[in-house]
């Protein structure tokens, strides 16, 4: 009876530190200011090719407490935008207060090719 006692005690503690550990934000879109600032930051010469009219990319990244942009991934069709997109912003700093630390913004990207 007692060890079924420390078992169950066990148990509880575990599924308690656990679901803590589990918690998952979701990505949020970043403010006005700071998007302005992103898209100041890249530019709009775009040196890399693609093929198509259009190249579209996911800026997953983050903000650190000395301002500094931290780019987390970058998805897109095109293998060139990671890299173009990272020596832009990463390590960048931006005139942006972090509310959260850690907190994870995604920004949606789309290159238009000009005729």
């Amino acid at each position: 009876m007692k060890n079924l006692k420390y078992l169950f005690i066990a148990v509880a503690i575990f599924a308690f530190q656990s679901s803590f550990a589990t918690v998952e934000t979701e990505p949020v879109k970043p403010s006005e200011q700071l998007r302005n600032e992103l898209v100041k930051l890249i530019g709009t010469e775009c040196n890399f090719e693609f093929d198509k009219d259009e190249c579209t990319a996911e800026i997953l990244f983050t903000v650190n407490t000395k301002g500094e942009v931290i780019v987390l991934s970058v998805t897109s069709s095109n293998p060139n935008a990671e890299g173009y997109i990272k020596s832009k912003i990463n390590y960048k700093k931006v005139d942006f207060q972090v509310n959260r630390e850690g907190e994870i913004y995604l920004l949606p990207m789309r290159v238009v090719k000009e005729s």
